[in-house]
């Protein structure tokens, strides 16, 4: 029997390596993305590390650089000389560098900084300086700016003089004297128009822009609705001090989008570093605060069953049927929150639309509730008393099942739909009340509403 095996280029780069063949390997990183020669370098082991990163062409270490993970970032940095680090923080954006800066230690922070330039410096202490999460963290003051008085050739000149490194050049913005944002202006209407016209002939004058203290999920809204490739910030006096690119919008789509789905999952968010590289200790206290809190708030249930214990003793049959009603409660609620987490962080509903979902979600919880009675009481009465043969299941027995069903999928589906906005309103994350929280609390209302409807239909 033939056994066949899938040589990677993960493996041929580690062979080429053992075979010291660095010409080769020089010849294939260079026809590669930094994003997959950094995807690489996460897969090698520590010691050849910095050998093949002394491979790569100047401008692709630095793009490289800036796409590997924290950790083999703070290997590299260790492993470079002064000259070779400060190399590859010329080649750098401003702004990766502050994401850089912002997830190393101290001792590396330092080392990073006796690196750069006085002027990169400042720069880089004036964006570590805005709150964390907002437009200023996030922005890069490496950007074109225009004139209103120049005339098309001198803007392209200034920007074949200064563009190179720029974040971006198909954009640029037009200031006055005082810095302050007047208009935006293409790279395509520049090339487009004749030389001797005004910028000011040119630009838009209807700008977009955001403040520096702006929450960065709201930017990357902004540019996702609008198409943008960058958003200009700009501080209270209407002065242009950065720019946001797309890029940087994606990241922070990913990131928000990590962390709704980690609160809602009950976890304390970890949107920083890659499942496998959390250690197991730092996973444990991401999540056993939320367990216990869980826990303890599920005792509740405990107490209700508990309180009722005449009733299931007086009709035992009952007791078969709480997975059921509880788990369609707690489903049901889910459905709801979570859809309603989803428009929000999507800024499609606001705070004031609570009665328009409320009614929805009752038409809604209306019609599902019927379906599902009727499946149920089906189910109870074919299977439970037909087939199984249990005489304890009567008609009755279906009657409290299927009403207690219906109750609670219209109650959870308003709590699941009002805890969102409620939490939005207060200004916490939506996400916290999902899936957990939302199952704890219409476990409990399931229970009462059962327990009620069935000691005053079967007179337990």
């Amino acid at each position: 029997m033939e056994t066949t095996s899938t040589v990677t280029l993960q493996d041929t780069i580690e062979t080429l390596l053992k075979s010291k063949k660095y010409a080769t390997l020089r010849d294939i990183l260079t026809t590669m993305n930094p994003v997959d020669i950094a995807a690489i370098f996460e897969e090698l082991q520590d010691e050849k590390m910095p050998l093949l990163y002394r491979l790569l062409p100047k401008d692709i270490a630095a793009d490289t650089f800036v796409e590997m993970d924290d950790e083999t970032q703070k290997f590299l940095i260790h492993s470079l000389s002064d000259t070779e680090l400060k190399e590859v923080l010329d080649d750098m954006f401003l702004d990766d560098m502050v994401d850089m800066i912002e997830e190393m230690p101290a001792n590396v922070v330092k080392r990073i900084l006796r690196q750069s330039s006085p002027e990169e410096r400042k720069q880089i202490n004036m964006l570590l300086k805005f709150p964390e999460d907002s437009a200023g963290s996030i922005m890069t003051t490496e950007l074109v700016i225009l004139r209103p008085s120049m005339t098309a050739e001198e803007a392209i000149k200034r920007i074949r003089r200064t563009g190179v490194d720029k974040e971006t050049i198909y954009t640029c913005y037009v200031a006055d004297n005082l810095s302050k944002l007047i208009g935006i202006i293409t790279i395509k209407d520049l090339l487009l128009a004749d030389d001797d016209t005004k910028v000011s002939e040119l630009m838009d004058t209807n700008v977009i822009s955001v403040m520096t203290l702006t929450d960065q999920e709201e930017v990357a809204s902004i540019i996702k609705k609008y198409d943008f490739l960058a958003v200009p910030v700009v501080d209270k006096e209407n002065r242009l001090v950065g720019i946001i690119t797309v890029d940087d919008a994606v990241d922070v789509m990913q990131e928000e989008a990590t962390e709704d789905i980690q609160k809602m999952a009950a976890i304390t968010p970890n949107t920083d570093t890659p499942y496998l590289k959390i250690g197991i200790f730092e996973t444990w206290k991401s999540r056993i605060p939320w367990l216990l809190l869980l826990m303890i708030s599920a005792t509740f249930t405990g107490m209700i069953i508990s309180s009722f214990e005449d009733a299931l003793a007086s009709s035992v049959v009952l007791t078969a049927f709480i997975p059921m009603l509880m788990d369609t409660g707690g489903n049901s609620g889910s459905q709801s929150s979570v859809t309603i987490i989803r428009a929000l962080s999507l800024h499609e509903i606001q705070f004031k639309d609570l009665v328009k979902v409320i009614w929805k979600e009752v038409r809604v919880a209306l019609m599902c509730g019927v379906a599902l009675s009727l499946a149920a009481f089906a189910k109870v009465i074919l299977v439970d008393r037909i087939l199984l043969g249990n005489p304890d299941v009567t008609v009755y027995v279906a009657l409290v099942v299927c009403l207690t069903l219906a109750i609670t999928v219209v109650v959870a589906k308003i709590i699941g739909c009002c805890l969102p906005m409620f939490a939005y309103k207060l200004g916490f994350d939506p996400a916290v009340m999902a899936s957990p929280f939302i199952t704890t609390i219409v476990d409990a209302v399931s229970l009462v509403v059962y327990f009620l409807i069935a000691t005053s239909i079967l007179h337990l």
